[in-house]
């Protein structure tokens, strides 16, 4: 890490970028931990009531189509698992850990589809211990990354391409926002009509229409608040 003088009045002292803990490598298994823990307790909750899932609708649609067929359990545990192993290696190797293909893909939906498959329902079925195990998931693919890329980037001051590689899913977030409008518009007449009105606003200020989709349904879905079945 490279050190910064910092001049105040008459003292300068020097610090090591590397001792701060919001640059240091051991806090990131850390952050990871807290991002897995949410995740995980999401699934739990898409599972025991049918929403709060942190993932994309298609991925999604794969562990639903599990849990209503377990011979359907192999394609969420391989989709998910598959990007897990893939976004840590590319963690380590350009500097930034992708949190939806890692965490969202992987820890959501891949790790529950592999519990399922093997019989372990436990993590998933109570919410305290799926906050534990995900957080345990998380500082262990975070320590992972961290040890992986001491022999990779962290010899070198360049990303190998992070920047690319960032653009790409941004770009691909764009045809997202049609998706969420219309399972919006499926979930509830209210929470259809906020998420176009969201999608609308973004529109005008030039930002991505997904995040105006989902601010839109979410604020009308706290006013007009689905009735359970």
């Amino acid at each position: 890490m490279t050190d910064i003088q910092v001049t105040s009045g008459k003292a300068t002292e020097n610090i090591d970028k590397s001792k701060n803990f919001w640059y240091a490598d051991w806090s990131f298994p850390i952050f990871v931990g807290i991002l897995s823990a949410a995740i995980l307790a999401g699934t739990h909750m898409y599972i025991t009531y049918g929403v709060g899932a942190f993932s994309d609708v298609a991925i999604i649609a794969l562990l639903k189509a599990g849990l209503e067929d377990s011979s359907a359990l192999g394609a969420a545990a391989a989709f998910g698992a598959s990007f897990l192993f893939a976004r840590v290696l590319e963690g380590s190797l350009v500097g930034i850990l992708d949190i939806g293909g890692s965490l969202q893909t992987g820890v959501g939906i891949g790790v529950p589809a592999l519990m399922l498959a093997v019989g372990i329902t436990a993590p998933l079925d109570n919410f305290f211990l799926s906050l534990i195990v995900g957080a345990l998931l998380g500082v262990l693919i975070g320590a992972v990354v961290v040890t992986l890329k001491k022999f990779t980037v962290g010899k070198a001051n360049s990303t190998f391409g992070a920047d690319v590689m960032m653009g790409a899913g941004n770009a691909s977030g764009r045809f997202l926002g049609p998706l969420l409008v219309i399972t919006a518009c499926s979930t509830s007449i209210p929470i259809g009509v906020g998420s176009v009105i969201g999608a609308a606003i973004f529109y005008m200020l030039k930002k991505p229409i997904a995040g105006g989709a989902i601010i839109g349904a979410m604020l009308f879905g706290v006013l007009f608040p689905v009735s359970a079945p």
